[in-house]
């Protein structure tokens, strides 16, 4: 389940999250949208960094044999058969070829074939809804995904019955997806990629995997290298629906040394495990309905927490982000050294340079409201290609409305006009309607002090 609680790590100068829009635009509003055309991606090309296995064979265990709610599952499941896939409901334009390129990606990088098919005895199907159809079940959910069943209204019938209780399951045959059509065309891309994966493997969420969609801070929104791994081995011939988790632990030392070969690095030390104080510090501090002095309190138990533990890994650069965030509308000045302190954290480890990307962009705008041109521009343009190569259309376009800006104040005004005309496609494709377009337009307009009304 994709949780909507945290709020993916997007540029939040006023505290105002992008992705609250109330829907989004139809075709007919988009052919006569007054911004240029969507951008959109085609298939992605991640790039494969080296995982040790010692940590893939840890990792699996954890996020095959766990709920996101901490209950244990006693064996693992996966499809045994040939899977075939569905799209019901009021899918937006841009669904189609997001799962397109999805479909190949599992194809290629999992090895794991999914067959389309209007048929409704589909394997998994995706049924695209309201988000306020999905919130009247599950309120905290941004999307999510539920077994032996094929509609909202099956799930609504059978919800909290054996039928759809995950941790009776000894084998998947049926899936259903349900995914937000009233959303960005990115966050609808976001909630296929999560959901998907887990509809076909694991179903926790670890905050430690910097590298990952199986982490709750969402900072990735397309699965990376690491979950196609973990897809792969899922459905290694070595592995079957049913195997415990003794079983399944005795097999994956020979299997991932199959499947990632490079990955053989020998014993490494365990990992701390996240308590689950620190996961519900995180949850109040960025979540709704906690007043301003509960998600000040909380942020402080979250890094003194991660503290204490001597974390020294993302997640005490996210207890540090979260902090800032809460801090930004009152203090600014302590904002910016904890957004300083995630980014000292983030710097250990080339696996969060996306991390370090959202922290670039507060950092930034710091710079641009205090007319510091080049360095804006020194923090903002190492990370745009890596938010194109992630993938993250919200983020570029943060990115390249930052750099307009500051762009401006270093008096280049003809490269600041094409940096903003290629944001708008890219806006389009993160934020969605052209109203919330624009809004993130003026919020980083309203940050060069040459802008200030006279």
């Amino acid at each position: 389940m994709k949780n909507w609680k945290i709020a993916p790590l997007i540029l939040l100068l006023t505290g105002c999250v992008p992705f609250s829009q109330e829907g989004v635009p139809s075709r007919a509003v988009i052919a006569e949208s007054s911004l240029p055309p969507m951008k959109t991606f085609g298939r992605a090309e991640v790039r494969a960094s080296v995982v040790a296995n010692a940590d893939m064979v840890r990792d699996f265990i954890e996020l095959s044999f766990q709920m996101e709610s901490g209950r244990p599952l006693p064996v693992i499941t996966r499809f045994e058969n040939d899977i075939t896939l569905r799209v019901t409901g009021s899918p937006p334009p841009t669904l189609n070829g997001d799962l397109s390129a999805l479909l190949g990606r599992l194809r290629d990088e999992a090895d794991i074939t999914i067959t389309p098919t209007i048929s409704p005895d589909a394997n998994i199907t995706i049924q695209s809804v309201s988000r306020k159809d999905i919130r009247r079940l599950l309120p905290q959910a941004a999307c999510f995904v539920a077994p032996n069943v094929s509609s909202l209204r099956e799930y609504r019938a059978a919800r909290r019955s054996p039928r759809t209780n995950w941790t009776l399951l000894q084998t998947r045959e049926k899936v259903a997806i349900f995914i937000p059509n009233d959303v960005s065309a990115q966050e609808a891309r976001d909630c296929l990629h999560e959901e998907l994966a887990q509809a076909l493997g694991p179903l926790n969420d670890l905050y430690r995997l910097p590298n990952s969609v199986f982490n709750d801070d969402n900072v990735h929104t397309v699965l990376t290298n690491f979950d196609m791994l973990i897809l792969r081995a899922t459905y290694a011939p070595e592995l079957a629906s049913g195997m415990s988790r003794s079983d399944v632990a005795a097999r994956l030392p020979a299997l991932f040394a199959r499947l990632n070969p490079a990955g053989q690095t020998g014993p490494r030390p365990a990992p701390s495990p996240t308590p689950p104080e620190w996961r519900d510090a995180i949850q109040t501090a960025l979540g709704p309905g906690a007043s301003r002095s509960m998600r000040r309190s909380a942020t402080d138990d979250a890094v003194r927490i991660a503290t204490e533990l001597g974390w020294r890994d993302n997640r005490r650069g996210f207890a540090h982000y979260a902090k800032a965030r809460v801090l930004q509308a009152t203090d600014p000045a302590a904002a910016k050294r904890e957004y300083m302190r995630a980014d000292q954290f983030y710097a250990r480890s080339s696996s969060t340079r996306l991390h370090r990307a959202y922290v670039a962009t507060q950092l930034a705008a710091y710079e641009i409201a205090n007319g510091n041109a080049e360095r804006a521009l020194r923090l903002i343009e190492p990370n745009i290609d890596l938010a194109r190569q992630s993938q993250n259309a919200a983020l570029l376009a943060t990115l390249q409305l930052l750099q307009a800006e500051a762009l401006i104040l270093a008096g280049r005004d003809s490269e600041a006009r094409t940096v903003t005309l290629d944001s708008l496609g890219w806006a389009r494709y993160g934020f969605g309607p052209d109203w919330a377009v624009r809004a993130k337009q003026r919020e980083i307009y309203a940050l060069n002090p040459g802008n200030a009304p006279a």
